[in-house]
């Protein structure tokens, strides 16, 4: 069984997921990032959850390609991002001001 990790100083946040460099550096999530700014920021055309979802798997599994990764399981991993970032979106559309707030919104603090 895997070692818990040691508390941390009162007050401070651990991540206890790992290392997100290789999704948050990646292609792919920046193509995620702006097909979301395309299909979600404040002026874009009406949004066609349908095609938002879709171009999303696209991109999800070109990327679990890319980790060497069945791209099927990987959709399934991430299946529900598509919905939840437009709900993110619309409570708080500043997450797509740049591509750390995205980040942010999507994973977390890093």
């Amino acid at each position: 069984m895997p070692e818990a990790p040691a508390p941390g100083p009162p007050g401070q946040t651990l991540n206890l997921q790992g290392d997100h460099s290789a999704w948050i550096n990646s292609d792919h999530m920046r193509g995620f990032y702006a097909l979301s700014k395309e299909a979600l920021s404040k002026g874009a055309p009406p949004l066609d959850a349908e095609s938002y979802r879709e171009k999303s798997y696209v991109i999800f599994r070109a990327f679990g390609t890319s980790l060497r990764a069945d791209p099927d399981l990987m959709v399934d991993h991430l299946k529900d991002i598509p919905g939840q970032m437009v709900t993110i979106v619309r409570d708080d559309p500043k997450v797509l001001d740049s591509y750390d707030s995205f980040v942010v919104a999507l994973m977390g603090p890093q």
